[in-house]
């Protein structure tokens, strides 16, 4: 007899196991020579190797099920397990990787992918270096490409947590006039970055990961005296960050660690002119062996077709 411990991470337990267990009373009797207990968001099951083998299979099957299309019956799990598609082998004809473009599969069945040649190369970039910068204008999906590379990284276990950061550079407004604590203050500054998980990661699932510090989202400055390991970083807005900064936050990666910089050079907020970092790492950076810049325009733009009209004729007042 064997022991093997398996933890449903992406998506609320609930929907697998469903209200009083019943969709986990339908599972047990597809494996009556395993004994499975949940606990939360784990699942053990005690059994010989090969039908363990053949429940992760299924576990796996059923939660990227949900990720791609929303939703997770009962009839479902009769489908997959072969009822429906008679081959019993705990398989189902519905592969959810087999759209290789797809990042990631988010919420109530949203399908996150490179939707523009830019997003693309910045997610091959990703995938072929540990460090990559994603520079271009606002709305080119910069962020929110690089947060679902993120989630897809933690997902498949590629690393154990994600660091998302920003420097606490306000857009001609001040924070120290506004109301609360600092993180108060923080949290709608750094809400973009909520705002992209919210859509690739269940609330509940995500207020656990934040708790436990899975996922830590803070100001730049919270990063000082930090070794970022394991992890997937991302620096957000980096055009703000000081050269000091700059240099103090790429030198927190550990060997272990993939970084994205995300920012756009024609909105530095800086106060007194200080000179931007991320300008500065353009001028010193390239050619680094693992490391690579990707450069997006306004072909790039996925906002309101307003939103490229601008960035062009404000590009021609240049």
């Amino acid at each position: 007899m064997a022991e093997r411990i398996i933890e449903i991470t992406s998506i609320d337990p609930v929907t697998i196991y469903g209200v009083n267990d019943v969709k986990l009373e339908l599972i047990r009797k597809y494996f009556p020579k395993l004994k499975i207990v949940a606990r939360g968001d784990v699942l053990k099951a005690v059994g010989d190797e090969p039908e363990l083998d053949r429940f992760e299979q299924a576990v796996d099957a059923f939660v990227k099920h949900f990720n791609r299309y929303g939703s997770f019956t009962e009839s479902n799990i009769e489908h997959m397990m072969g009822k429906g598609n008679g081959n019993g082998n705990g398989g189902s004809k519905e592969n959810p990787e087999s759209a290789p473009d797809v990042i990631v599969f988010g919420n109530s069945g949203l399908i996150v992918k490179a939707r523009t040649p830019g997003q693309q190369r910045l997610v091959d970039s990703v995938g072929k270096n540990d460090m990559v910068f994603a520079i271009g204008p606002a709305g080119t999906g910069k962020t929110y490409t690089a947060v679902a590379l993120a989630v897809r990284a933690l997902r498949n276990k590629e690393v154990r947590k994600i660091i998302l950061t920003r420097p606490a550079v306000e857009a001609g407004e001040n924070l120290g006039f506004l109301p609360g604590d600092l993180k108060e203050k923080l949290d709608p500054y750094l809400q973009p970055l909520y705002d992209a998980l919210f859509d690739m990661i269940p609330a509940e699932k995500l207020k656990t990961y934040i708790e436990s510090n899975i996922i830590q989202i803070a100001p730049l400055a919270f990063m000082r005296g930090r070794t970022l390991d394991n992890a997937f970083v991302i620096l957000d807005e980096a055009q703000n960050a000081t050269e000091a900064q700059m240099k103090m936050f790429l030198t927190r990666m550990g060997p272990s660690a993939k970084f994205v910089v995300t920012g756009d050079v024609t909105q530095i907020d800086l106060p007194n002119k200080q000179p931007s970092g991320l300008l500065q790492a353009v001028k010193l950076l390239p050619g680094a062996e693992g490391l690579d810049f990707v450069y997006l325009d306004n072909r790039d733009v996925i906002r309101h077709k307003l939103v490229k009209r601008i960035i062009e004729l404000y590009d021609d007042k240049k």
